[in-house]
């Protein structure tokens, strides 16, 4: 690792933190913590929606795909549409009637608390588990890149985020995704400019050698139905699939439920729901043009593939980009897993107080007492996450079986959620 490399890193993972840590001081009750004072304009709450939903992974696998394939992963974001209009027209209205805290206080609501908790604890368990498992993955990369061991990439990351998100709540969450994700797209726009100038012949070049085949977005066959079953990602499997997947996730988990509730207004709620479509599409579109351009640098070249097609970009990456802008595209690659866990750690401290700790609380107690205690919530997933995250360094083909098994809860959570709203409209 060239030091000027490692010297923009450094400085990225103080000045986030240190950013994140100034939101302190306007932290004076609950609603400032977990909904940062519902002050947060509908611009901001889009993006940190964006980069909430956008792991590492996305940012290394998605150009793979395309290097592979071609651009039909981007039927899915059709899915994304179809499940934000759902959300907005089924969802947003109940979160709106009233004061919520978390996604799970409808279901107290509409069939009482002992559905409110199972919910909740359900969130609980599969975000914990989803959330170790990702910051495993990135201390991969820390610990390729800056040569460290595992479990000290583990730790770094961990202490880092949990530092501001301690301190500043959703404000800082909201806004430090905020400046993550403009980063992680400025290093994809620096990639893909570099990745081009790379290839003789720029975009012209890229066109002719690639062909319709590779910017091939839609595929609408039906028949016969083996194929139609068997086919990754064809239209209607981006709909359903894409629908279902985000219908879940933005409509029924506290992660994103959290940002939407953060709004001032439920207007303002709907117009951050439906933006952060727009962003995420550019964003996949982006990523997978790379992808493209990729194939045809590595076909000109005729270079050796990589035994794993996601090292494909991080390849290029550490390879190829020039001293210093290297660096900062590994700056934007943990932007995106530390964007991940902040959201993780303060939507899994609220769903804690609000859903469990405040119900069962006899004692009266105080807007500071009940916020040193979300603190304190937010401290102890921080090392639930930690220990997770070593957990699943050893989890190996389990993790596949686990995933499906979340899967599985995930279809049914969803199903409470709309079993509520369907039976709630025929009252």
């Amino acid at each position: 690792m060239r030091w000027i490399d490692l010297a923009v890193i450094v400085l990225y993972l103080a000045g986030i933190t240190w950013f994140g840590t100034r939101f302190r001081e306007s932290q004076k009750t609950l609603k400032d913590y977990f909904l940062g004072g519902r002050t947060a304009p509908w611009w901001a709450i889009a993006l940190s929606i964006v980069s909430a939903e956008t792991s590492t992974l996305t940012v290394i696998g998605t150009p793979a795909l395309s290097f592979q394939g071609n651009l039909g992963f981007l039927q899915v974001v059709f899915g994304y549409l179809l499940a934000r209009i759902v959300i907005a027209t089924l969802f947003l209205p109940a979160y709106f009637r009233g004061e919520m805290y978390t996604a799970y206080e409808l279901m107290r609501r509409r069939f009482g608390n002992r559905i409110r908790r199972l919910t909740a604890g359900t969130f609980l368990v599969l975000r914990a588990l989803a959330e170790g498992v990702r910051v495993f993955a990135i201390s991969i990369v820390i610990s390729i890149i800056l040569g460290t061991g595992e479990m000290t990439s583990i730790v770094v990351i961990v202490c880092l985020t949990l530092v501001y998100t301690y301190e500043g709540g959703l404000t800082a969450v909201i806004w430090t995704d905020v400046v993550q994700m403009v980063l992680y797209v400025i290093g994809a726009v620096l990639s893909f400019y570099i990745v081009l100038h790379e290839i003789p012949g720029g975009w012209a070049h890229v066109v002719s050698i690639a062909g319709p085949a590779k910017f091939q977005v839609f595929d609408f066959r039906l028949a016969p139905p083996a194929i139609f079953f068997t086919r990754t990602y064809s239209f209607w499997a981006g709909l359903i699939g894409g629908c279902f997947l985000t219908t879940a996730s933005h409509g029924t988990e506290q992660l994103m439920v959290q940002r939407l509730l953060a709004a001032p207004t439920e207007r303002q709620s709907r117009t951050a729901l439906f933006a952060s479509w727009v962003v995420i599409f550019v964003q996949f579109a982006l990523f997978l043009l790379i992808g493209v351009c990729l194939f045809v640098l590595y076909s000109d070249n005729h270079w050796k593939l990589p035994d794993v097609a996601d090292k494909i970009y991080p390849l290029f990456i550490w390879q190829h980009l020039p001293v210093g802008i290297s660096g900062l595209v590994i700056a934007a690659i943990l932007a995106a897993a530390m964007s991940n866990l902040s959201a993780a750690l303060n939507s899994l401290a609220s769903t804690t107080v609000m859903d469990f700790l405040k119900p069962l609380s006899r004692a009266v107690a105080s807007d500071a007492q009940w916020l040193r205690r979300a603190r304190y919530a937010t401290v102890l997933w921080g090392a639930i996450l930690f220990g997770v995250a070593l957990i699943a360094r050893h989890w190996g083909s389990v993790l596949q079986a686990g995933l499906s098994i979340a899967s599985i809860i995930y279809g049914s959570l969803l199903g409470v959620f709309l079993l509520s709203r369907t039976g709630a409209q025929q009252a």
